[in-house]
């Protein structure tokens, strides 16, 4: 039905709007009558029989509304028109994404992927829920939790939301099975050549290909690799179109010496067709400030842009403020979000 309100206030909303993204206002609490809204933006994900609405925001929160409760409501764009940065769709990232991580092991579900790689990272050992996995949706939830339990390890899922093609029936279908979302992440994008144009900064940055993989001092820095790394590891950081490694020597010690043989800033690039793909960038605590990771970013641009790339990709959780901090001044915009879904534990 539609329900229209007092005033020039409609929902102009009905469950045949189900699946696209809407704009709705509501009374906080009906139940103390007129006097505080609040709008609610997202995709709107289900209207059941009982009269609540689900939304399915951009980052990925699922929000629960009375219907009573709806004072406004109407359906909007897809997703926001772009107004800078490289012209990208999800499906196009995704790709570009997932072969700069790529598993050790990998399996089809239909469309899906379900991906391992013996637990190093969440991107490298889960389900990329993109299309469709050719069995009803339990079903297939079933087999991605049979097929990580055999590898004895959990099983997650990983969809995303926020931009057109974008999965938040599925976050929401999720969340309403017991599926917990662990941890989200921005897919930012931005020109290149900006970042190349950067001055480099005074420290030299080396930067190697990916042959042999990084050598010992970067993987001191990198703060996955504790301790010897394993042959896992190096697979996944070795994976990918072309793979740059660069890093920061540290400063000499008073006195002579070299002042040790861990890198102070070091960063990860993998370059594929028109992406360059950003990851890694990590800078020692007592060296922060000194415009170590533009520098490291700047460096691996360069080498990107001399193999022909144009546009830049990279991801960060959504709680890493300092990182947000740094790549929004380098630039970079959020396309969409992705989420890590881990199922119940039984």
């Amino acid at each position: 039905m539609e329900i229209t309100g007092a005033g020039r206030l409609e929902v102009r909303i009905t469950p045949l709007d189900v699946g696209k993204r809407v704009s709705i206002r509501r009374l906080v609490d009906p139940s103390e009558g007129p006097g505080t809204f609040t709008d609610v933006v997202g995709v709107l994900t289900s209207w059941d029989e009982g009269g609540v609405l689900v939304l399915t925001r951009r980052s990925g929160e699922v929000v629960r509304v009375p219907e009573t409760s709806l004072v406004a409501g109407k359906t909007v764009p897809a997703a926001p028109a772009r107004r800078r940065g490289p012209a990208a769709d999800f499906a196009e990232l995704t790709r570009v994404a997932s072969r700069a991580w790529q598993p050790v092991e990998s399996e089809r579900l239909g469309e899906w992927e379900l991906r391992a790689a013996s637990g190093f990272t969440r991107r490298a050992n889960s389900a990329l829920a993109v299309g469709d996995p050719g069995v009803p949706l339990d079903e297939a939830l079933d087999r991605v939790r049979s097929w990580y339990a055999e590898r004895s390890l959990p099983a997650y899922v990983q969809a995303a939301t926020g931009a057109a093609g974008t999965q938040e029936t599925l976050c929401a279908a999720l969340e309403e099975r017991g599926w917990t979302r662990e941890v989200s992440a921005d897919v930012r994008i931005g020109a290149l050549a900006p970042v190349a144009d950067l001055a480099p900064g005074r420290d030299p940055v080396a930067l190697a290909r990916s042959v042999g993989g990084p050598d010992g001092g970067w993987l001191r820095r990198y703060q996955r690799a504790s301790g010897d790394p394993a042959p896992h590891m190096l697979r996944v950081l070795e994976s990918g179109p072309s793979v740059w490694f660069a890093s920061v020597a540290a400063e000499p010690a008073e006195g002579g010496g070299d002042g040790g043989d861990t890198p102070v800033a070091i960063g990860r690039c993998v370059v594929d067709g028109r992406w360059a793909g950003f990851m890694a960038v990590e800078v020692d605590p007592a060296h922060r400030r000194r415009g170590l990771a533009r520098a490291v970013m700047t460096a691996l641009a360069r080498r990107a842009l001399e193999e022909g790339a144009s546009a830049a990709w990279l991801q960060v959780e959504t709680d890493n403020t300092a990182a947000g901090a740094l790549y929004a001044g380098l630039g970079f915009t959020t396309h969409h979000s992705y989420h890590h879904y881990r199922a119940p534990r039984d």
